[in-house]
């Protein structure tokens, strides 16, 4: 099968090279013509405007967008669809907020075109390992570009599947990222504890290695975190300074509006704001006022 990819930066050039050694006609596309001249070093046909990826595909085409959520995918679908044919396909592996994928399904809808939304889990290890796919849209869309699916995932029956109309692939992720969250949360919590008990001298990264393997708690963040342990050094050179890239918001709203409790996604997401900020005003403002009440000290910076 042929597919055009718009997006060629680490997730979508590790994508098209998994589908290029799948035996899969990749054509990209990105905004910088380095990034493709890379892509090309790895079998992809490149691409150096939209409208040359469109005419390098035969209809009906099929275009995977694996841009950053927000305006960037909005730009691309609004860019592609006068390049494109009724009946072309326009697949969302990014990790936009579904309803936005609701919204652009009915768009590209309206002009003829066809859309899926995919949320894709797997990050730099999904080259060699497959990535996980939930997958939203029609049944029928969703058996065009099965071929891709198979040859993405960590096998052709496993690991992915589709969950559900448009922008239900997008809803998975979204909660999937939620609880990864709370995971790493845990995580972290859990080894701070073990690293503060000085009198044992714990060799965290030991610790780790031990839960892998039989361990109720092992999981791939766990063999990932135990890499981390073994180089301290790294962890040294790093800022205590935690990024969000938007599902667990979306996710602790959704909760909200379906009145289901997410104490710790919500936990774990306020740790990882709390963790950017400079100059901690509320901390700050509860050790003025336990010096107000009870005369207790303070320290000053």
């Amino acid at each position: 099968m042929e597919v055009g990819m718009v997006g060629l930066g680490r997730m979508g050039g590790n994508m098209a090279t998994r589908l290029v050694r799948g035996g899969h006609r990749v054509v990209g596309y990105a905004r910088k013509r380095e990034t493709v001249d890379a892509a090309v070093s790895n079998g992809v046909v490149g691409a150096y405007t939209l409208a040359d990826l469109a005419k390098a595909l035969q209809p009906p085409r099929t275009v995977w967008l694996m841009v950053p959520a927000g305006e960037p995918t909005e730009s691309a679908i609004t860019d592609l669809l006068p390049v494109l044919s009724k009946g072309d396909r326009i697949v969302d592996g990014g990790n936009s907020y579904y309803k936005d994928s609701v919204r652009r399904g009915a768009r590209v809808a309206s002009e003829g075109r066809r859309y899926v939304d995919v949320g894709v889990s797997g990050g730099v290890w999904g080259l060699s390992e497959g990535y996980s796919m939930m997958v939203g849209g029609e049944m029928e869309d969703v058996d065009a570009i099965r071929p891709l699916l198979e040859t993405l995932a960590p096998a052709p029956d496993a690991g992915w599947g589709h969950v559900g109309g448009p922008g239900a692939g997008h809803f998975v992720k979204m909660v999937h990222n939620g609880i990864e969250y709370g995971l790493m949360e845990s995580y972290a919590e859990g080894f701070a504890i073990l690293k503060a008990k000085g009198e044992y001298e714990l060799d965290l990264g030991q610790v780790a290695e031990i839960w892998r393997r039989g361990s109720v708690v092992r999981s791939w963040l766990l063999d990932l975190t135990a890499q981390a342990l073994h180089d301290p050094e790294g962890l040294s050179h790093l800022a205590p300074y935690v990024q969000d890239s938007g599902e667990g918001r979306w996710t602790v709203l959704e909760s909200i509006d379906l009145n289901v409790p997410a104490p710790v996604i919500i936990e774990s997401l306020e740790q990882r704001i709390r963790s950017r900020e400079a100059d901690p005003f509320a901390e700050k403002l509860l050790a003025a006022m336990r010096a107000k009440f009870g005369g207790h000290a303070v320290k000053t910076e």
